[in-house]
């Protein structure tokens, strides 16, 4: 018999009540904002009155690079939660809002999957709550107000070959990547070159998981950088006096939601920037909130950890002032098939030589994320065809590199197939035995950070900028923004630039090709190869798939 869908498995659930999930919490019902039933949002007065509290133990789940088979971050995420729970321990869940663009394209979901699984999932993959649609109306508003400002006599002097706000849309359109508005006369305004990005690639969308209340979130949006004077000076969205209007279309998003997994355990859900363009994790708020409420908090960062576990230490920790306990870096046998140079089509053959080959991906992970300090366990999420050498060989590898690797099988059993590693992961949470520090100091030089990422986490051999690169970090750092973090954008494929290159490369080149200044957020972009801020749908989308069924329920989400 097939197994269940992972939509089936989440229509099934057993939900209860929002307002019982907030008091398992202790957040009371009259701090609940209800959206429906199963879901809410936890008011910011509720939140302001936590700030005396201590902070629970924060673990961080984090991966290999991506391959096609699949590695089940979010579900390991879910699970692990579940799994913590299961065992007596007060755990909450934080993860990312899924985008629009991701699940009617390649992606799917982000709610995990099987039995480890946060719901209502098709609102979750769809709109939820309205967060994005704030988002990219806010960031909209702004690229309407600057138009009109020019409009209007352009008091400002912008100078319109130098407008860098782009406007964005939370789905896949390729045809948008480049376009040119105010087309039709005079009426229409003065026509200029510029494109849509995806939602999740706004500044806005890092700006409202970086900020820690609403005051901070109209400073930070009045930083945001939105164009250049024939002088050469910034123009700020504060100088289009655009902020206020901004924050008041953001004031009910910078709320965190509050959901459940299928074990009726309590998930924070809010924020979903890029991980490859911005800082991939979810918002600062919301982790903060649960490290209150709750003994252990189960959060996770985008993509592999070269560019998500990266970024929540270099970018959200420093930022935020957070510290994780320990790090939990998933991988599968199917991965390690992949990487040791086996085909999609050939996963399910038993391969043990080509599972020891994939492995230096992971060995490559558990190095980097042990140099910020904190102790990394290895899950193994399982998949069924897995056999019992191929796990051992996994785990094996992983003694040899000074960590231990747990079987996880989370999707199948739920919170009962993640009780040794819920056990362990408490164990080292509690121990103490934690020494965060970030890979680099504030003071360190714009270039010499970039240089420093590609260097120690990629293995790069070199990196290479132009002398327009080079200036232009020069002068940010002249105009106060030298002690910025950076933020790598780069495939989450591979440790280069190459998406094709798998395993553990090293000694190559490393691209910088664009830097880009997000003021407001607190980081400057390192774009290093070809990386696209506003994806395409594939040959055969995951829309085409997406139904309403005979008895009025959405088919085809995954």
């Amino acid at each position: 018999m097939a197994p269940k869908s992972d939509i089936e498995i989440a229509r099934a659930a057993q939900k209860r009540p929002i307002q019982e999930i907030g008091e398992a919490l202790g957040i009371g019902s009259e701090h609940l904002l209800p959206y429906g039933h199963d879901k809410a949002k936890v008011s910011q007065h509720f939140i302001d009155g936590l700030a005396d509290r201590p902070d629970g133990k924060l673990i961080l789940v984090t991966a290999i690079n991506p391959t096609p088979a699949g590695e089940g971050k979010t579900t390991t995420t879910v699970g692990l939660g579940d799994g913590l729970n299961a065992i007596g321990r007060k755990a909450a869940i934080c993860i990312r809002e899924a985008s629009l663009g991701p699940n009617f394209g390649m992606k799917g979901g982000a709610a995990g999957g099987g039995y480890a699984q946060v719901v209502p999932m098709e609102d979750m993959n769809l709109h939820f709550t309205g967060d994005f649609h704030a988002i990219t109306s806010a960031h909209n508003l702004l690229s309407a107000m600057i138009d009109n400002h020019v409009y209007w006599g352009n008091e400002q002097e912008i100078d319109t070959r130098r407008v860098t706000w782009r406007r964005v849309l939370d789905m896949n359109d390729r045809a948008l990547r480049q376009v040119t508005t105010s087309l039709g006369g005079v009426a229409n305004g003065f026509p200029r070159e510029t494109g849509f990005d995806i939602t999740v690639a706004s500044e806005v969308m890092a700006i409202l998981c970086l900020a820690s209340d609403l005051s901070d979130l109209q400073d930070r949006l009045g930083a945001m950088i939105v164009a250049y004077r024939r002088d050469k000076t910034p123009v700020y969205a504060r100088d289009i006096k655009a902020d206020g209007a901004m924050t008041v279309l953001l004031r009910d998003a910078m709320q965190p939601n509050l959901v459940q997994t299928l074990e009726n355990n309590p998930a924070f859900v809010h924020g979903g920037p890029f991980a490859n363009i911005a800082h991939g994790c979810n918002s600062v708020i919301a982790t903060k909130t649960a490290l209150k409420l709750a003994d252990y908090v189960v959060t996770e960062a985008g993509f592999g950890a070269d560019l998500g576990a990266e970024k929540f230490m270099n970018i959200k920790c420093r930022k935020a002032g957070l510290a994780p306990d320990c790090v939990v870096l998933v991988a599968t046998v199917r991965a390690m098939k992949m990487n040791g140079g086996v085909a999609k089509a050939d996963l399910g053959t038993e391969n043990v030589d080509a599972v020891k080959a994939g492995c230096a991906n992971l060995g490559r992970h558990i190095e980097n994320v042990t140099g910020f300090g904190v102790p990394v366990v290895v899950g193994i999420n399982h998949f069924a065809g897995d056999t019992d050498a191929e796990v051992q060989a996994v785990k094996d590898y992983v003694a040899g590199q000074g960590a231990e690797a747990i079987l996880c099988k989370h999707w199948a059993d739920g919170s009962k197939g993640m009780t040794e590693m819920a056990t362990r992961v408490a164990e080292i949470a509690d121990g103490g035995s934690a020494n965060f520090s970030t890979l680099y100091p504030d003071d360190m030089g714009l270039m010499e950070k970039i240089e420093t990422v590609a260097q120690k986490i990629y293995r790069a051999g070199s990196v290479s900028a132009d002398s327009k690169v080079r200036k232009q970090l020069a002068e940010w750092e002249e105009q106060g923004h030298g002690a910025l973090p950076v933020c790598m954008a780069k495939t989450q494929y591979s440790f280069s630039t190459d998406p094709t290159q798998r395993g553990a490369p090293e000694g190559f080149d490393l691209p910088v090709r664009e830097v880009r200044l997000s003021a407001g957020a607190g980081f400057v972009v390192a774009i290093c190869g070809e990386i696209m801020t506003m994806p395409g749908l594939p040959r055969q989308p995951a829309a085409e798939s997406i139904r309403i069924g005979p008895d009025g329920e959405v088919e085809g989400l995954f």
